[in-house]
């Protein structure tokens, strides 16, 4: 006859409870574990009016704060502005101050050659010239340079006003004289040079 507890291995430690666990008891564990996990998350305000106010004051302070960065920056383009306006208008007061400045020794020569009462009409002469040789230096310092073509020059109708067309042995189109001398100021036609020009043939 053969012992019984041999036939049930389960039943060798009687006192031992059996640790299997259930559906059941998985169940509660996970629902257990669920809870915990939500009560470690943040509180959610009970108070939506309280977040609202306090979202608005917020909004508030970034409005205020845009708002004082809008009228700085207004500010400051305006005075860009009217420094750029106080600029222009005294470049435009003071344009002629250095042209001027140039010009005054041509007053001065002018000035001593006439205060001469016993000149003579070759220091007259000499005093002209001098006089010429220091206005055309200071036209030359200013840009103001002259426009003379010799003969025989192409016509440029952009730096020429022909006066007259006039019969010439040399090539058609060409100037044959300067009648008055033409000015270039920085390289902009001040005044064209009247001339003749060869009659087409």
């Amino acid at each position: 006859m053969s012992d019984s507890s041999s036939q049930n291995p389960t039943n060798q430690n009687p006192g031992t409870p059996n640790v299997m666990p259930t559906a059941e008891a998985l169940a509660a564990a996970a629902a257990a574990m669920g809870t915990d996990t939500q009560a470690q998350q943040a509180p959610v305000s009970q108070d939506p009016l309280a977040d609202a106010q306090a979202e608005l004051v917020n909004v508030k302070a970034q409005n205020a704060t845009l708002a004082d960065q809008y009228l700085r920056a207004q500010a400051d383009v305006q005075n860009a502005r009217r420094r750029a306006d106080e600029e222009i208008s005294k470049a435009r007061k003071f344009a002629v101050e250095g042209f001027a400045d140039s010009l005054l020794p041509v007053l001065d020569s002018l000035e001593a050659g006439l205060a001469i009462q016993s000149a003579t009409p070759e220091q007259i002469r000499e005093g002209a010239e001098a006089t010429l040789r220091q206005l055309k230096s200071a036209l030359e310092r200013n840009k103001v340079v002259e426009i003379n073509p010799s003969a025989g020059t192409k016509f440029d109708p952009h730096h020429h006003q022909a006066i007259s067309v006039v019969p010439a042995q040399q090539e058609a189109n060409t100037v044959v004289t300067v009648l008055q001398k033409g000015y270039l100021i920085a390289d902009r036609v001040l005044r064209p040079a009247l001339v003749t020009v060869t009659a087409p043939k």
